[in-house]
């Protein structure tokens, strides 16, 4: 079953994966080609060290990758008014502790913390409604919480943000772009 995110998350991680790509790469370029200046190669340190930091860095682009290909983008309309889903703000009674959870990989919200649809916790609220007692099997063992509330949430920063004409949000890109071309090319000249 393919792992259900929301398009915010979804966004969030391509951006990641972009990141990772241009600016990633581009810094261990650097570090790569200012080892290589400090003459041997077979007894730098330096080079080494970037060597492994670009095979981390590597890892981590194939790992985002194959995670991206492998999920399903769901949004609020998918789910049935009132459920558990990925996406929702939820507060459960865990043994008299009020926790407050985002269903997904990853929030920016206070307070909150983020519980994966996969996870014990996840798995056993999915589907749910406010009100419903259900049986958590967790690796430390069985425990029963209680959803308080549940409620769609996006994340502070997306929900603030005013969204910008497409026309000004194309030209802010290709601004940043050229920008980030033009650094490069700065960087390829010394």
């Amino acid at each position: 079953m393919a792992k259900q995110i929301t398009q915010e998350e979804f966004d969030k991680l391509k951006k990641k994966l972009n990141s990772l790509k241009n600016e990633g790469r581009a810094e261990i370029a650097l570090k790569l080609d200012e080892a290589r200046s400090h003459g041997d190669l077979s007894e730098n340190a330096e080079y080494d060290e970037a060597r492994n930091d670009q095979a981390k860095l590597e890892d981590s682009i194939l790992q985002l990758e194959r995670e991206l290909e492998e999920v399903e983008i769901v949004d609020d309309d998918f789910f049935q008014k009132g459920t558990v889903h990925v996406g929702s703000l939820v507060t459960i009674d865990d043994g008299g502790e009020e926790i407050k959870c985002f269903i997904g990989s990853m929030t920016d919200l206070e307070d909150v913390i983020a519980i994966t649809d996969d996870s014990p916790v996840g798995m056993a609220v999915m589907g749910k409604k406010k009100g419903d007692e259900v049986i958590v099997n967790a690796p430390s063992g069985s425990r029963k919480i209680k959803i308080i509330n549940t409620e769609y949430k996006k994340n502070k920063k997306d929900s603030k943000e005013k969204k910008e004409p497409k026309e000004k949000k194309e030209a802010k890109e290709k601004k940043e772009a050229k920008e980030k071309k033009d650094t490069k090319a700065k960087k390829e000249k010394k």
